[in-house]
Order: structure tokens, then sequence, then C-alpha cells
């Protein structure tokens, strides 16, 4: 069998340029005869048209049997490697004798020069070796956004390598008095002011159990920085307090499957399930002592910060989503759609006050995301891409100790972002991912700025 699988392979790359080669050969003489008459008779026309439809047909089989070279050379390579060959991957071996053969060794034919492969027209390949390496330029290049956007289930062990900068600037102006004459303002002006830097590693794994499942962990380290400004310090408009505050550690773990619902068939896309859950293992943003920096003569707290930030939600969270990728050559569509389950949890102080404890509830407001985007691949290692994605969070509500649910003002949000990404093979291991998002919504980062290293083993 092997034997028959390696002639055909021979047999079939001398058959396509000898095919593609009498095409032409046939197509020849009936434009000689044309440009010899100086005008085509009606019969030249109907002769090159038949010409031009076996021309078509010959390239056609061409590109299948080409096709068809690529999976032979490709069930050698791997009937090799599972008996253990030492035969150079892509190079037939000499056929065994059997033991009815003659015991005296046949003389080797005398090296020939190969030929040059030809070259063809219309994006065919001249030979097997060219259909190959355009079938692995697109091969890693969807794989490069797979990896990104969905999973990949071929791969065992993939480690990942990240850090993300995200810049965020948010103004409010307060007025705390009142409209005299329905023109002037009397009372106290204040501009509030929060500019957050965050710095975020994160170490994943991915691993690939079977061709359509796969399980990820991400463990994230988390370092903030916080500048706090308010305006009307003291009572007096032009007056301006400031103060800063910072806070690293380890933020919330997140455990996740991918689940291949469809491959790609036809018009329809490669679909994969996501299901995930985070835990709480960052430092909540509660219960963090606040020191006072101003009070009004009512005690009444009017600047306040946490002495520390924290890097993580509090609660636990579960997540299940779709992620689709179809290829279009030379474009790769992406897109996505989830939604995140919080769940309640208790703690022992929700007040920011550090003079009182008061114990109660949290539950944060559920989220809904989506996104799409496409990629081009340049060539056989850069890929571009242009994505949008939006997540929404309803609002959250708190519940102190022996009271009612109330929800939070201002806590709901709609964080939009525009992203441009680009990846570039590095290695055959390793590939490099940069990302820039820029916010569309206030309640998105203004920017951030992403770069990942992830790392077939």
């Amino acid at each position: 069998m092997r034997e028959g699988a390696i002639l055909k392979s021979t047999q079939t790359r001398a058959r396509g340029p000898l095919a593609f080669a009498l095409g032409l050969a046939l197509l020849a003489p009936g434009l000689a005869m044309a440009q010899d008459a100086g005008t085509l008779t009606a019969e030249d026309r109907a002769r090159m048209q038949l010409l031009l439809q076996e021309l078509s047909a010959l390239k056609q089989s061409y590109a299948q049997e080409v096709r068809r070279l690529r999976e032979l050379d490709m069930q050698i390579q791997a009937l090799q490697a599972r008996v253990g060959g030492v035969a150079p991957a892509g190079l037939a071996q000499a056929p065994a004798v059997s033991p009815s053969s003659p015991a005296a060794p046949t003389p080797a034919p005398a090296p020939v020069a190969a030929p040059a492969p030809p070259r063809t027209e219309e994006g065919y390949a001249g030979t097997a070796e060219d259909a190959q390496r355009a079938q692995d330029a697109e091969s890693r290049s969807v794989a490069d956004v797979k990896q990104q956007n969905t999973a990949l289930f071929n791969r065992r062990l993939t480690l990942e390598n990240g850090i993300s900068y995200n810049r965020y600037d948010r103004k409010q102006v307060t007025l705390n008095g009142f409209l005299a004459l329905d023109a002037i303002f009397l009372g106290n002006i204040a501009i509030e002011n929060v500019e957050s830097d965050t710095l975020n590693y994160n170490l994943a794994a991915r691993w690939g159990l079977s061709p359509r499942l796969s399980l990820n962990l991400d463990v994230p380290y988390i370092a903030r920085k916080t500048v706090y400004q308010k305006g009307g310090a003291g009572g007096a408009a032009a007056a301006i307090a400031q103060e800063e505050t910072d806070g690293a550690g380890l933020g919330d773990i997140s455990a996740s499957a991918n689940w291949k619902l469809f491959g790609e068939r036809g018009p329809w896309p490669e679909t994969v399930l996501n299901v995930g859950v985070t835990a709480p293992t960052g430092r909540e943003p509660y219960g963090i002592p606040w020191r006072v920096l101003e009070r009004d003569e009512d005690e009444f707290i009017r600047f306040a910060v946490p002495e520390e930030q924290p890097t993580g939600n509090g609660v636990w969270q579960a997540t299940v989503g779709l992620s689709a990728v179809k290829t279009t050559d030379p474009a790769i569509l992406f897109g996505n759609i989830g939604y995140v389950r919080s769940f309640a949890r208790d703690f022992d102080d929700l007040d920011n006050n550090p003079l009182t404890v008061n114990p109660g509830r949290v539950a944060l407001g559920d989220a809904f995301y989506f996104g799409a985007g496409v990629a081009f691949a340049f060539n056989e290692r850069t890929s571009l891409s242009i994505s949008f994605s939006d997540r929404l969070n309803a609002r959250a509500r708190t519940r102190y100790e022996g009271g009612d649910w109330i929800k939070l003002i201002g806590s709901d949000a709609n964080a939009a972002t525009l992203s441009l990404g680009v990846t570039h093979a590095m290695t055959p291991s390793a590939t490099f991912v940069g990302v820039l998002g820029i916010g569309l919504t206030p309640d998105a980062p203004d920017f951030n700025l992403t770069v990942k290293v992830p790392y077939a083993l």
C-alpha cells in the first residue's frame, strides 16, 4: 500500500505540469493561425472557446492533483513518524525487497538534473512545494487569529505571557449652592478628577485535551495607582486638594473551558462554546480603610480616599459565551457574545467611614458583552486586525445587615472599545501579539495597550 501511494504521488507530480503544458500547446496553434489570417473566423472563435474550456478543465484537474499529492505526502510523513522511520520528511523511501525478488541489487540510475518548476498564472501553485507553503501560511494565520478569539484544539500545551496597561481619566463638576436671579450661581463649585493607571501581568496556560475540548487558566498580577483631585478644598473654589494611593497583588484567577460545537463548513463558521468561572482571589474593594482629608462644620466627609487600591471584584463570577471564526480569503472574520453572572457575597464592612463598621451583602450587576472584527493576513507570518467590543453592566446592589436592598446609582456602565491588533510569528512556536484599544465611552479606559507572547510547547 505504501509503495502504491508513493508511486501515485510520483505520477501525480509529473502529470500536473504535463497537463498544463498540453493545454498551452493546444491553444498555441489556434492563436498562431488567427494572427496569420489577420482576422478570426467563426470557426476559429469556436475552436478557441473549446481550447479555453479544455485549458480551464486541465487547470482545475491540476489543482486537485496538487492537493491530493499534499495529502499523500502528509500521510506518508505521519506513517514514518509512527513506525519510527529515518527517511527525511517529504522524500519517498526505496521500496522494500519482497522475498520473491532476486538477491542481486538493482543498479541505481544516474542522477538527472531536475527541471525548473513551471510558473503558472491565476494564483495556481507551480509545484507541490509551493502549494504546501501556501497552505502552511494560511494555517498559521488562521491559527493565530483563533488563538486570540476562540481556542486552538490541536496544541497540547501553550503558555502565554501578557502585559497590559490601562489609562483612565474622568473629570466631574459638582455644584453645591443655588441659582440667584436665574443667572448668578451662589455656592461652591467643585471639580473632581480621578486618574488611574493599571499595569496587569497575566500568565495563562492552555491545554488542548482533544480535537474538541481545551482548558484555560489565567493568573493575573495587578499593580494600580490612582490620583484623586478635588476642587473647592476648604470652601474655596480655586483651592484643589490632591491625594495619591496605590496597590499591587494577585488578581482574580479565572478557569475556563472551550468546546467546539461546529467546525467551519461551507458558509458556516467554526463555533466554540466558552464557559468559565472567576474566583475572588484578589483584594476586594470592601473593607479597605479610608483616609479622611476634609470634613465640613457638621463633620460630614467632604474628601476621603482609600488607603490602598483593590486588585479584584470580591465576588464569584460565572461566564458563558459563544465565539465564531470564519475564513474568507484573504480575510478572517471573528465575533463573540456572552453573559457574566455575579453572585452576591457578604462582607464585614461596606462603609467608607473609618469611624463606623457596617457589615452587609453586595450583589454586583450582571454583564452582557459582544464584539466582532476582521483580520487580514499579509504574509505567512504577519496579520493585522480591527475589532469592536462592548460590555454592558447592570447596577450593583447593597444591603446592610437588617436592611433592604439598595441600588447604587451610577454603578451601571457601558464600556465600548475599538481595538487595533497585530500578530507576528517570531518562531514556529512563539507568536507576538500587540493590541491597542481606544475607549469610545466614558466608562471605558481612555486607552489600553496589550502585549502577549503565546508559546506552544
